[in-house]
């Protein structure tokens, strides 16, 4: 089977570095919106809408839990827009299908801050709420994958883990941006937050949108989609089932892989944000401002990772990453524990820059170097969101459940979590490195040879 990634075309080689730069933007813009969208639902998730778009009588608690369900909806609908964006990706090209992907996404989160509440028009509110995640759902299925292969394909030759995670990088920046908005809003007196200061967050998504909008219209196509279309190999038939036929280990490995560091990821932005701020030593607004601080620091650690990734391999950075969370998710816990003001900061820091970036911070490169250039947005997109369905999409219950079952509290999500974590270690050590072997075909005699590294 043909490698991927694994050495630079005439048209890669061709491109310039404004091409490079705009790729990297308009990716890194794409995955900020995405994580923008999430991470401000799931925020409103435990602070909002169990309020206002669920019936006093069942209770804040429960309406949480129903806004966790609604939140996972839009989840479970990730995977379907995976095969369905992808289908088209490697079929007519990545940047048309990322404009729709984003276009939709803007409109989704506009849509929800104009949303009448459940006492305005009764369980239409929450119906239409999960109508709109869904549809959300479809669109970031195909969003991060076409953003992270459209900057790992516009690539310098040896540095496609980092351009790929600067896609990546674009989510703790989504994260910093809806973190830091939503916190300013939230700082107002209840009445006018639960009345208007929460729409405005996702009102401003429209903004980001056009930005994200205008650089996606100027950047070129993939270079090795463009390749593969010149040279007629587009192929007939339908991507998902090549995927499931050529690459069953690859794609089982991909999702595992992604489940454990997305798990994190959610627990920070969706669970502990409200379970710090109900200890009463911080308010929500500081809570949240504490996220949006280790999601700064975020934004430097995944690139760092993908970096090292690049230089020592991506199955040696990830393993260290599974080791590196093993060993820190108990002192995280014990910090949220705490009681303190800034030991509280610093379990976001010890949970976002090191837990979760540590393995994150190569999956872009990890997962596109599985598959070929035809094959590679469906296999990606579909890997990629069911690992999120499997690991963040479940998060927020599953944390809500385990603190609840007998006495384990937080030390029953930590244990679950070093259990995933250990299954999405074992997932990266039966893959085999890529790294080297891209190394290794890169030589004049194999140039333009089109490779996914393809080899689970």
């Amino acid at each position: 089977m043909k490698e991927i990634l694994a050495s630079s075309s005439p048209t890669v080689n061709s491109l310039s570095q404004k091409d490079r730069r705009r790729a990297l933007i308009s990716s890194f813009l794409g995955s900020t919106v995405e994580y923008y969208d999430f991470v401000l639902y799931g925020a409103a998730a435990g602070l909002v809408f169990p309020a206002l778009f669920f019936p006093e009588t069942i209770g804040l608690a429960l309406g949480s839990s129903l806004s966790f369900v609604v939140l996972l909806a839009g989840y479970i609908s990730r995977p379907v827009g995976g095969v369905l964006f992808g289908h088209f990706g490697d079929k007519i090209g990545r940047k048309s299908v990322l404009v729709i992907t984003l276009m939709v996404m803007g409109l989704v989160s506009v849509c929800i801050g104009l949303m009448p509440t459940y006492e305005t028009i009764g369980i239409a509110a929450p119906i239409l709420l999960v109508v709109l995640r869904i549809v959300q759902g479809l669109a970031v299925g195909g969003e991060w994958a076409g953003a992270t292969l459209m900057a790992a394909e516009h690539a310098d030759q040896g540095r496609q883990g980092f351009s790929a995670s600067v896609a990546v990088a674009g989510g703790p920046a989504g994260s910093v941006l809806a973190t830091l908005v939503l916190g300013l809003f939230a700082g107002l007196p209840d009445d006018a937050f639960f009345s208007w200061g929460w729409r405005i967050p996702f009102l401003l998504s429209a903004v980001l949108v056009i930005v994200g909008l205008y650089m996606r219209y100027r950047v070129t196509e993939s270079p090795y989609f463009s390749e593969a279309r010149r040279a007629g190999e587009i192929r007939t038939g339908v991507p998902i089932l090549r995927v499931l036929r050529r690459y069953p280990l690859s794609s089982l490995y991909g999702i595992l892989a992604t489940a454990g560091p997305l798990f994190m990821q959610a627990l920070l932005a969706v669970w502990l944000v409200p379970y710090v701020a109900a200890q009463g030593v911080v308010s929500r607004q500081e809570a949240l401002y504490m996220l949006t601080f280790s999601s700064v620091l975020h934004i430097f650690a995944i690139p760092l990772f993908a970096w090292l990734s690049d230089r020592y391999g991506r199955r040696p950075v990830m393993l260290a990453g599974a080791g590196v969370s093993v060993a820190l998710v108990f002192p995280m816990f014990a910090l949220f524990n705490s009681g303190s003001y800034w030991l509280y900061a610093l379990g976001f820091v010890v949970g976002n820059p090191i837990i979760q970036a540590s393995m994150y911070g190569p999956i872009g490169a990890f997962l596109a170097e599985k598959f070929e250039t035809l094959d590679r947005y469906t296999g990606v997109s579909v890997t990629f969101q069911l690992g999120s369905v499997l690991g963040a999409g479940t998060a927020p219950l599953i944390a809500d459940w385990l603190f609840d079952l007998g006495d384990g509290g937080t030390n029953s999500i930590a244990w679950y979590f070093i259990g995933l974590i250990g299954v999405s270690a074992l997932a990266v050590f039966l893959s085999k490195e890529t790294l080297a072997h891209r190394k290794h075909r890169s030589t004049p005699n194999n140039r333009g040879s089109d490779s996914a590294l393809a080899m689970s």
